[in-house]
């Protein structure tokens, strides 16, 4: 695999140019060496410090220019020095063959500054004027460098060189722009010389992509189809019969009677990568539509980028028969359940697992043990599709999914429209959950992820919190309607101390569906403080015109309430025209109809919008304007009629004088 033609891949990332800045010493041949790559020759007369110096894109094999910063070392540039070498995408520290002080300086001096200024970008260690080296020290260069090396992770490559012979000066550029367009620490650790895992999870999707026949080996007609992807040029036969023994040779395992085995195959990327060949590796990655930080690149996932804030998206009937799918395929036990070792399995393609944080740990029903129903599992993914398109799509396609990655999520209906139509086409909704501190909020969000046959029967594990920067938490689950009808309904706790901070944005209520308003009824001040939660939400909708349904939740009902918080909320439930307070009691009822009700107000997104007296007068005003303008508009035709009315008649009187 990976011919003579292979070395040089043309795939480079989305890079344009290479900007290298080479520092050292002063009298180490920095700008000798920049003039004689420059000019193809040596120069005799090179100013001290040379302008930046450009070397086309036909220099390189990747065919991408690079840029050459020279600097001085003098203690007066030494703030501009700093400004460069922050600035570079690599870094060439020079020293000169003839003068030994000017190599341990690296590591006492230069290596030191670079972390010092935290500049983390490959480093190309150069020995300049190698024609004047004492012809009695010739200590080889791997044994000078081996110790430094093994200090400073950050050097990539050392190489010597001779600008006055012209002796590896184009070497010395092309290894630095090699380090940048093709990094060695992304893919390879070279501490303890082994791909890195989320290589590793890329490597392994490539080949299950490339397996066609899903034998867990390449055979020799697969192994020719991914060797002319990636390198446009077909293996001669003789050429896969040495891969195989190589594989074979060192890892017996890499081999078997059906072709070359995932082992094998990853076997060979590192064996690349040691041998200086890691260019090959990032054109596999590459063709196969990796960036530099080993994720799909966007070109490979096409979200839809264009929609008004209150437009959702969701998973296609498509993409969710194929989760479908994905889940019976990895339970192997027909138990209706994913165990963790499952999941883990499932994402092995991707570069991690995508709910091992927040805001998504947690947020389906698990068991005591972790295992995942197939309506969890579908909840997890519709949270993933709600919150951040970009990374479900992603997801999709690293596990498998073969179909157009445009026709895996679509775009809902604006919930305007959806008002003015008194309908929506939704499946999943999402609603926020507001009320002071221990209301009930997040023992809702707890019920919903208990609410079914699967968690009460296997010790469901209740809702962590998972996110303590902010106090959101969300829960997830499908929720079944009267009719055999399935809608996911995605919960969202918000924070009393963040509610004012939310509000801030104009578009805080866009992504919201249904709010819930969740108080203690047998605590005054409980209900006192969801009052004014609920003005403020209302008024916010009525300003920012993404006014949502809300609803009242009494909690805690099992407690005796307080006549206060009965009577109030009623009036102020009448007051705004919205649904009078839903008694739940977590201990005596059955928290599902509390879904039901919630799934419902979001189908009807024209009713239960809350009006405050400022909105009704508002909306009576503009009413008002409305009607004049009519009559305005019916008195403007009127007189436009009569006056054309009296020129045709006058024009008739004219004509018959």
């Amino acid at each position: 695999m990976a011919g003579g033609s292979v070395g040089y891949s043309r795939s480079s990332g989305s890079r344009t140019v290479v900007r290298v800045v080479v520092a050292g010493d002063r009298g180490t041949g920095k700008s000798s060496l920049i003039a004689a790559a420059a000019s193809e020759s040596f120069q005799e007369n090179v100013p001290s410090v040379l302008p930046p110096t450009r070397l086309p894109a036909d220099f390189f094999p990747d065919h991408v220019p690079v840029t050459l910063i020279d600097t001085s070392s003098s203690l007066e540039n030494r703030g501009k020095l700093n400004e460069e070498l922050k600035r570079a995408d690599a870094i060439v520290l020079t020293y000169a063959c003839d003068q030994p002080l000017t190599l341990s300086h690296l590591s006492s001096h230069w290596l030191h500054e670079l972390r010092r200024l935290e500049v983390k970008v490959p480093v190309i260690i150069v020995g300049c004027k190698l024609d004047l080296r004492d012809e009695n020290n010739q200590m080889s260069l791997e044994q000078v460098m081996s110790p430094i090396m093994q200090k400073f992770r950050e050097i990539e490559t050392c190489i010597e060189c001779s600008a006055a012979t012209m002796i590896q000066v184009p070497e010395a550029f092309y290894y630095a722009q090699k380090a940048v367009l093709h990094p060695t620490s992304p893919l390879f650790d070279q501490e303890n010389q082994c791909l890195r895992e989320r290589c590793a999870r890329a490597l392994r999707r490539i080949f299950v992509l490339c397996d066609h026949d899903m034998d867990g080996a390449l055979n020799d007609v697969e192994l020719n189809e991914f060797q002319v992807k990636c390198f446009n040029a077909p293996l001669q036969p003789a050429e896969i019969v040495g891969v195989k023994r190589v594989v074979h040779e060192k890892i017996p395992a890499g081999v078997n009677q059906l072709g070359l085995t995932l082992t094998g195959f990853l076997f060979l990327h590192a064996l690349f990568i040691e041998k200086g060949r890691i260019e090959t590796t990032w054109a596999v990655l590459r063709k196969f539509g990796y960036d530099d930080y080993l994720k799909l690149r966007d070109d490979f996932l096409p979200v839809p980028s264009k929609r008004a804030p209150d437009q959702s998206v969701e998973l296609t009937s498509e993409a969710v028969e194929f989760l479908s799918g994905v889940f019976r395929l990895f339970d192997t036990d027909n138990d209706g359940a994913l165990q963790p070792t499952d999941l883990d399995e499932l994402f092995c393609t991707a570069p991690e697992s995508p709910w091992d944080g927040a805001p998504y740990k947690d947020a389906a029903e698990r068991t005591a043990r972790g295992d995942i129903s197939l309506n969890a599992f579908l909840s997890q993914w519709a949270l993933m599709t709600a919150l951040d398109p970009h990374r479900s799509l992603a997801n999709l396609v690293y596990i498998g999914y073969g179909g157009d990655p445009a026709s895996a999520l679509r775009i809902t209906r604006r919930r305007s429209v959806d008002r003015k139509k008194q309908r929506t086409e939704r499946n999943v909704f999402q609603c926020f959950v507001f009320g002071p501190r221990s209301a009930g909020k997040s023992s809702l969000l707890n019920s919903l992820l208990g609410s079914n046959a699967f968690t009460a029967r296997s010790n469901y594990r209740p809702l962590s919190k998972i996110n303590s920067a902010t106090g959101e938490h969300y829960a997830a689950n499908v929720v079944d309607q009267h009719g055999g009808c399935k809608r996911t309904l995605l919960l969202r706790e918000i924070p009393e101390d963040g509610v004012k901070k939310f509000l801030s944005n104009r578009e805080f209520l866009a992504a919201c569906d249904v709010a819930v308003f969740v108080y203690d009824s047998s605590d005054e001040k409980s209900w006192k403080s969801t009052k004014e939660l609920l003005l403020d939400v209302a008024r916010h909708g009525e300003e920012s015109g993404y006014g949502v349904p809300c609803l009242l939740i009494s909690a805690k009902d099992d407690l005796d309430p307080h006549p206060v918080a009965i009577r109030d909320s009623l009036k102020v439930s009448q007051k705004l025209g919205i649904e009078a307070p839903i008694p739940l009691s977590m201990k005596l009822s059955n928290p599902h109809n509390i879904f039901g009700r919630i799934i419902s107000a979001a189908e009807h997104p024209h009713l239960g919008i809350p009006e405050t007296e400022t909105g009704r007068k508002r909306k009576q005003y503009q009413q008002l304007v409305n009607r004049s303008l009519i009559y305005v508009s019916i008195g403007a035709a009127v007189t436009v009629v009569g006056l054309a009315g009296y020129r045709a008649y006058a024009a008739n009187r004219s004509t018959s004088n």
